[in-house]
């Protein structure tokens, strides 16, 4: 499978103009099965969602089905979105076929109110797509390694995040921990650019199961980077080395 990274710097709180301009980066990187955005990408990241989130079936949502019959492939990100009186950061995985996986983020990020006005999942979602099977996770989630533990039910992590400079480095960290010690590929996505909060550099990457960088994208700007999921050659380093037999319950 192959797929490809897209780094953003999103203009604040208009999705039109994250949409054309995401549109445009997928059309310079075509052939790919799965593209995947940064968390909140067509809004950049809200604690204060009011006015700013988008509806459960909102114009994005109908771009990324659009998109993804277009190009044939899965089109993966998340958006702020607000759904019965409540808001959800909603990570969405849109087939070609239009149909829909989504995951709530679980772990809200206190430290910056998100907790305040957002409401958390509680469900770990797991999607096949073309034989592999993806983990959807959110930022904040990447700290938590209990949530994302691999119970033989997936063979690669999807994390989307808006990841600010100061904390960058335990973001290129624990993305290698969690391909490790999950024997499994990981795919992390950040912004670049700035928000009326933060400073982000990117650092957006694909990670084999040894720990290793196979794609990436360079620090500080927009940017798209490709890779290839070897599924046979991960299966043949599980049976090898089935480090996962004598994990932890």
């Amino acid at each position: 499978m192959r797929i490809t990274i897209l780094q953003r710097d999103i203009e604040w709180a208009v999705p039109e103009v994250n949409r054309r301009r995401t549109d445009e980066a997928i059309d310079r990187n075509p052939d790919s099965d799965l593209y995947i955005l940064p968390e909140m990408f067509s809004t950049g990241f809200c604690t204060h969602p009011e006015g700013i989130a988008e509806s459960a079936n909102s114009q994005t949502l109908q771009w990324m089905k659009s998109k993804a019959a277009q190009t044939n492939a899965a089109i993966a990100g998340s958006v702020a979105v607000k759904e019965d009186e409540k808001y959800y950061n909603r990570f969405y995985f849109v087939k070609p076929d239009g149909s829909v996986v989504a995951y709530d983020k679980k772990h809200l990020f206190t430290y910056g109110g998100e907790h305040l006005h957002f409401t958390a999942g509680d469900e770990r979602v797991v999607v096949e797509f073309r034989g592999v099977r993806f983990l959807l996770e959110v930022c904040y989630d990447l700290r938590f390694p209990v949530w994302s533990r691999n119970r033989g039910d997936y063979d690669m992590i999807l994390y989307v995040a808006s990841w600010p400079v100061p904390r960058i480095d335990a973001w290129s960290a624990l993305l290698v921990a969690r391909a490790i010690e999950n024997q499994c590929y990981v795919a992390g996505v950040n912004r670049v650019g700035v928000d009326p909060s933060c400073e982000y550099c990117g650092g957006s990457v694909i990670i084999n199961p040894y720990g290793k960088s196979i794609a990436s994208c360079a620090r500080g700007e927009e940017c798209e980077a490709t890779a290839d999921v070897d599924m046979e050659s991960l299966q043949a380093f599980r049976e090898k080395f089935p480090v996962l037999n004598d994990a932890d319950i």
